[in-house]
C-alpha cells in the first residue's frame, strides 16, 4: 500500500503588521494572503490550488477592526462574519450584519472574513451584493504604496491584484438610511443562497440601489430598474409605495438579472422551469427588499 499525501506550502510567515505583511509578500510574490482560510484551504485539501507559501493575517490587529473616514467606514478586511453580524456593527451597516448573519454555520462565521469573500469573489457570496449595491472600494497594500480599487472592478475583472498585493480594508459609505440583505437557500437555516438581494436606500441622493447576487458570477445591478423605482419614491414624505409598484419592482429586477433567451425564431422559445423559478425567486426577493427598506 501506498500513501500519497498532498504537497503542502514551502513557508508559512505570520507578520504582525500590515506593513510585513506586504514585505513578506514582496519577498514572495507567489505566496497566498490567508486569514480565515474556510475557501483556501478548501481549495487546499481537495488539490486545485498549491500555493507556493502562505502570509497568515490573523495576528494583524488593525484589519481585524473599523474606523470612520470622511463619512465611510474603513473596514478590516480581517473583520470576521461573526464580529460583523453583531448589533454594534449592524447599527452601523446594517445590510452587511444581515449578510454575516447568514454566511454559513458558526464555525464559517467565526473563520471567514469579509476581505477573504471579496478576494474569493464566490458568486455565492453573501457580502458581495451588499457591497456592489453599496459601491463600496477596495484599498489595496502593496510594495508600491495603496491603491483604492471600486470592488464591482475587482469582481468583474476590470481591475486585477497584482503580485505582492493584498486587500487591506474595505471603504464603505455611511448612508445612514435603510438597507435590507434577503437570500434565498436550499434548505431551512443558513446555506448556500440561490439568489440574494441588497437594497439600499441614499436619501440624499434620492437613489434607489440593488444587487442581485448568486445567479451570475458577479453581482448584478439592474440600474434601469433603480431609476425607475428612485422616480416614485416620495424621498420628503413617506417613502410609501403602492403594493402593485412593489411587484412591478420585483418582476423588473427579475426580468433585467433572468431575461429571455435570445429567440431564435419569430417567437423565443419557453423558459426552463428551473430558470422560471429562478425568476419568481428574484422578484419575491427584490420586492421584499424593496418593502422592507421603504417600510
Amino acid at each position: 500500500m501506498t500513501t500519497h499525501a498532498p504537497r503542502t506550502a514551502h513557508s508559512v510567515t505570520l507578520p504582525a503588521s500590515l506593513d510585513e505583511a506586504v514585505a513578506a509578500l514582496a519577498a514572495m510574490p507567489a505566496a497566498v494572503p490567508v486569514a480565515g482560510g474556510t475557501d483556501l484551504m478548501a481549495a487546499v485539501n481537495k488539490g486545485r490550488l498549491r500555493p507556493a507559501g502562505l502570509v497568515g493575517l490573523g495576528r494583524i490587529n488593525e484589519l481585524r477592526g473599523w474606523q470612520y473616514q470622511d463619512g465611510h467606514a474603513l473596514l478590516g478586511a480581517g473583520l470576521t462574519h461573526a464580529r460583523m453580524g453583531r448589533p454594534d456593527f449592524a447599527a452601523l451597516i446594517p445590510a452587511l450584519a444581515a449578510a454575516a448573519r447568514a454566511a454559513g454555520p458558526p464555525q464559517i462565521r467565526n473563520a471567514g472574513t469579509l476581505g477573504g469573500n471579496v478576494v474569493t469573489a464566490a458568486p455565492t457570496g453573501d457580502s458581495l451584493p451588499v457591497l456592489a449595491a453599496l459601491e463600496a472600494d477596495l484599498v489595496v497594500a502593496g510594495p508600491s504604496g495603496g491603491r483604492e480599487v471600486p470592488v464591482s472592478h475587482l469582481l468583474a475583472g476590470r481591475a486585477m491584484l497584482e503580485p505582492g498585493e493584498l486587500v487591506a480594508f474595505v471603504r464603505v459609505p455611511l448612508l445612514h438610511a435603510p438597507q435590507v440583505f434577503l437570500k434565498a437557500t436550499g434548505r431551512t437555516g443558513p446555506g448556500r443562497a440561490l439568489a440574494s438581494v441588497a437594497v439600499v436606500l441614499d436619501p440624499a441622493r434620492r437613489a434607489v440601489r440593488c444587487a442581485v447576487g448568486a445567479i451570475a458570477p458577479m453581482p448584478l445591478r439592474p440600474l434601469e430598474a433603480e431609476h425607475w423605482i428612485a422616480s416614485l419614491v416620495d424621498w420628503d414624505g413617506e417613502r410609501g409605495l403602492a403594493p402593485e409598484a412593489l411587484v412591478a419592482f420585483g418582476e423588473y429586477v427579475a426580468a433585467a438579472c433572468v431575461p429571455d433567451r435570445p429567440p431564435a425564431a419569430e417567437e423565443p422559445p419557453p423558459l426552463p422551469p428551473a430558470v422560471l423559478q429562478l425568476r419568481r425567486t428574484v422578484s419575491v426577493l427584490a420586492r421584499r427588499a424593496l418593502g422592507r427598506a421603504l417600510s
